[in-house]
């Protein structure tokens, strides 16, 4: 053997100590330990994202419940406020409910309790209302649809013993400056 050779070998033997191979166990365990702390994050963030999506899930439809049934009350009083009436008091009664209508509905009322006005009055006429019934149709966090089922009595200066009048109302409720307000009334 030469003194090259010798001094090649030594090379190849001072690699092995400084430099391992790819085959080694080194290596492989830090591969290992790469990919297992790749897949932890990776199950970190896949739950933190699943935790995140379920509570803002669960806060919209909590949102939505709160709106359904804030609007399905305010669509049941508004129901007897339309259908409660006395030609006695009729100007307040109409004030009041232009007050808890809006958009086109609260132009629709408005023109048409004018020329309704006094007629009520000459005939003496009243109602009384009750919702029997009442459930949300449809929503969302600013607009909700509510169907209903209203019996009014009217009496007038003709029929002195009361009639029934059995309506069934569509009314959407719009959330407005933290009130809900009829912006649509439907007689079904």
């Amino acid at each position: 053997m030469t003194l090259l050779d010798n001094d090649i070998g030594a090379l190849d033997h001072a690699g092995d100590e400084t430099v391992p191979r790819p085959d080694s166990p080194a290596p492989r365990r830090h591969r290992r330990q790469t990919l297992a702390a790749a897949v932890g994050l990776l199950v970190l963030l896949t739950s933190l994202g699943t935790s995140l999506f379920l509570g803002w899930r669960a806060h919209h439809e909590h949102q939505l419940a709160a709106a359904s049934q804030s609007a399905l009350q305010a669509a049941r009083d508004y129901a007897v406020l339309l259908t409660t009436l006395d030609a006695k008091h009729i100007d307040d009664n109409y004030r009041r409910s232009l007050e808890g209508a809006t958009g086109e509905f609260k132009d629709a009322y408005s023109q048409g309790s004018a020329q309704l006005r006094q007629i009520l009055i000459d005939n003496k006429a009243s109602g009384s209302g009750v919702v029997i019934d009442a459930a949300v149709k449809s929503t969302d966090p600013h607009t909700v649809v509510v169907l209903l089922f209203v019996d009014q009595s009217v009496t007038n200066a003709a029929r002195s013993s009361p009639r029934i009048d059995r309506n069934r109302i569509a009314m959407t409720m719009t959330l407005i400056g933290g009130r809900w307000l009829a912006s649509r009334v439907e007689i079904l």
